[in-house]
This record gives structure tokens, C-alpha cells and sequence, in this order.
């Protein structure tokens, strides 16, 4: 592991002083290996999704493992979108001289080497990839065992590029000990590493922040709700609350709790049960909501379950305020909704609300990377400090100040 990391410490110096221009080739001939090895990947993903029906994986979770060639194609564009970024390093973030003459920049500079824990998608392999490569960063992978042969294939793919042009393949290395013990070494790795990015289980995030030594960017889970306000348009609601829940209720936009305000339960309600139970989802309601509705109740334990799948909750509320006041108390700090024509009650609500992404009358599913034009994302930070929401190359990136003088002493 030592010496792996070394390794790994030692190629971030040589890719955070590449080019633009080689980095942006680089990626775009790593989209065109994605396409050109589709059949090789899409082999490799067929034996995890065998071992996942055999090990009774959930639709869901087989879904989110799934590689098809469109979503290798969609890979592949995320590659290009990423190349098109602007270059996030060397930026002169701020400037000024200062009494003694010393002229200072604030300049943006690449974190160095970067652990990313995560499960299930092996498209993440890709696209943190290519994300710490344009952003001058070295990664360190560990994905989910469920994917293991997906991702070594997509590994495998873009290190051959990096030989293709005389770089390290260090900068984009899979963990050689992918077990329990070897993350719980790799946590412990500060003089190698300078960053861990966990997503995935909430067991995994809580083992990661409570034992890293390396610092940590929570990707946690995504305890989302949707709140239709008395003043929603009631055209819109069925629409949106339905994408949110059933596009992928495997994912962590999506909503989990649909809280609605009292004055339109009794006519809202039955018709966003008729579409949900077109869709196959499962429903749970407080004690107010099965006076409408003939499904089972809704406990604490619900309101607090990220469930990842086709399973929703309903909670009737008085006004803004309670559905803020419940927000906080079971939300996650990740995608928050309000549907309403009320510009009062959409800013307070927005404003009020403690979460990385908050939507006025639109669908939490848009939390993502490619869906906010940054090609990827290392995933949805519900951190607070240094990123937040979406992590793109630019938050892939500190800063350092460099000061001019001409002989000054103090």
C-alpha cells in the first residue's frame, strides 16, 4: 500500500504541471477508447450483473450497475463535456500589492492525490477520473465489489491512453487491496494523500469520516422532499413529483418524502395517487394523508429511511413553515423542492431551507453534474466547507499564494 501511494504522491507532481492542451487531447482520446473497448466493458459488466442476480441485488442497485452502450456512449460524452470545461487550474482567484510592494495572487492549484471510495455505478470510474485528470489530480479508486469487473475494464481502458502518451498510469489507479482492511488503510494515508471522497451507504460514509486521518468530503445520503404549496400550479405537481420519485428511485436525487399543504390535500391527493400507483410505487402517508388515501402509515423510521427504490412517503402539513421544520429535521442536506406561484413563500422557502441544491418548481433529480453543464461530478457533496452540491474539476482544486518581490525585507 506504501509503496503504491508513493507512487501515486510522486505522479501528482508531473500531472499538475500538464497543459491544457494535453490534458484536453488526452480526455478526448480516452471518450474515443470508452467507444472503440464498448464490447470489451459491456463483457466485463455482464459477469457483475450475473453475480448480482445471484447475490439477490435489488432492481435498483442492479439497474444503477447496468452498462449498456448508450449509457458507455453517455460516458463518453461526460469525458468530452469534462475536456470542454475551462481549465480550473492556474486561475488567479485574487490579487493586490501591499505596502512593502509584495504583489500577491491567489491562485488555483490542483489537491494532489485523491481517494474516491464509492459503490455500485461503475460509470463513476470514468467520470472521476476523468475529472481529477483535468483537474491536474491524481486518483486513487475503490469501487464496490458488486462492479469489480466493470470497473478494472474501464480502468484498464483509459490507463492504456495515458501509456499511449508517454504519461504515468499512476494517475488513475485502482486500490490493489479493495477489502475492508485495505480502505481502512488507505483512510490513514495522509502523507499520500490529500483527499477522501466517500459516496455510497450511509454505513460507509459514517466509517470513512469517523476514522479518516485524511481529510474528508462527505457524499452522503440523499433524503429528499418535495413540498406542494396551497399556491402550486396544480398542472405542474403530478408531473414533477412523479419524476422525482420514479425516474430512478434508485439514486440519491431522488425524493423520498412528498409533504403537501393542507388547503389542497383533499383534491391534490387522490390524483398523485392514481399516478403513482401507475407506476408501481409503494405508498405510506401520516394520519392526516389515509384519511385521503387507502395506504399503510407512515412512522418516524420512514420519514428518516433514504430507501432507494420505487417506496414513497406522504405527510399532509399546515404551511411552509412546517414543511421547512420537517425538512430540518429529517433531510439530509442534499435536494429540496417547493412547487408554488407564491413568489413570497418560493424564497422563503429557498432561503430557509438547509440544503446543497433547492428548486423552485422543478424535478430534485436535476442534482447532477452533467445536468448543471459541468460534464460529471465526483459526486453530490453535502458537506459545508470548500464543496458543496455537485463536485466539479473546480472543486477538485485549493489554492496557493504566490508573491513577487524585488528584495524586500521585514
Amino acid at each position: 500500500m506504501q509503496q503504491f501511494l508513493e507512487e501515486a504522491k510522486k505522479t501528482s507532481r508531473t500531472i499538475a504541471n500538464l497543459s491544457t492542451k494535453t490534458k484536453n487531447k488526452v480526455l478526448n482520446e480516452m471518450a474515443d477508447a470508452l467507444m472503440a473497448h464498448c464490447d470489451y466493458i459491456i463483457d466485463h459488466n455482464i459477469k457483475d450483473m450475473s453475480q448480482g442476480r445471484l447475490n439477490d441485488l435489488s432492481d435498483a442497485l442492479l439497474d444503477r450497475l447496468l452498462l449498456t452502450g448508450d449509457r458507455i456512449e453517455a460516458m463518453a460524452k461526460a469525458i468530452r463535456q469534462i475536456a470542454d470545461q475551462t481549465e480550473p487550474v492556474g486561475k488567479i482567484l485574487d490579487g493586490w500589492v501591499t505596502e512593502d510592494g509584495l504583489n500577491i495572487q491567489k491562485v488555483s492549484v490542483p489537491i494532489g492525490v485523491i481517494g474516491i471510495i464509492y459503490e455500485s455505478r461503475p460509470n463513476v470510474t470514468s467520470d472521476t477520473a476523468a475529472l481529477c485528470f483535468k483537474s491536474g489530480n491524481v486518483c486513487v479508486l475503490k469501487g464496490g465489489k458488486e462492479a469489480e469487473f466493470s470497473n478494472k475494464a474501464i480502468a484498464n481502458v483509459l490507463k492504456q491512453v495515458l501509456a499511449k502518451n508517454k504519461l504515468p498510469e499512476q494517475a488513475i489507479s485502482l486500490l490493489p487491496d479493495s477489502s475492508r482492511e485495505g480502505v481502512a488503510k488507505l483512510i490513514k494515508q495522509d502523507k499520500y494523500v490529500d483527499l477522501i471522497v466517500p459516496r455510497g451507504g450511509e454505513a460507509l460514509i459514517r466509517y470513512v469520516s469517523e476514522n479518516s486521518s485524511v481529510p474528508v468530503i462527505k457524499h452522503d445520503k440523499g433524503l429528499c422532499h418535495t413540498y406542494v404549496d396551497k399556491d402550486a400550479a396544480h398542472n405542474r405537481v403530478i408531473d414533477i413529483a412523479v419524476n422525482a420519485k420514479v425516474q430512478r428511485p434508485g439514486v440519491c436525487n431522488a425524493m423520498e418524502t412528498l409533504l403537501v399543504h393542507q388547503d389542497i390535500a383533499p383534491y391534490i391527493l387522490p390524483g398523485l395517487y392514481d399516478a403513482f400507483i401507475e407506476h408501481g410505487t409503494e405508498l405510506k402517508g401520516c394520519e392526516e394523508t389515509t384519511k385521503h388515501l387507502d395506504i399503510q402509515c407512515a412512522t418516524h423510521e420512514d420519514y428518516d429511511t433514504e430507501y432507494l427504490a420505487n417506496i414513497l412517503n406522504i405527510k399532509v402539513v399546515k404551511n411552509v413553515d412546517e414543511a421547512i421544520s420537517h425538512i430540518a429535521k429529517y433531510g439530509s442536506g442534499h435536494s429540496e423542492a417547493i412547487l408554488s406561484e407564491n413568489y413570497t413563500v418560493v424564497n422563503k422557502f429557498l432561503d430557509q431551507v438547509d440544503a446543497a441544491c433547492v428548486y423552485a418548481n422543478a424535478s430534485t433529480r436535476f442534482t447532477d453534474g452533467g445536468a448543471f453543464g459541468l460534464g460529471a461530478e465526483v459526486g453530490i457533496s453535502t458537506n459545508k466547507l470548500h464543496s458543496r452540491g455537485p463536485m466539479g474539476i473546480n472543486d477538485l482544486t485549493t489554492f496557493k499564494f504566490k508573491i513577487y518581490g524585488q528584495g524586500q525585507t521585514r
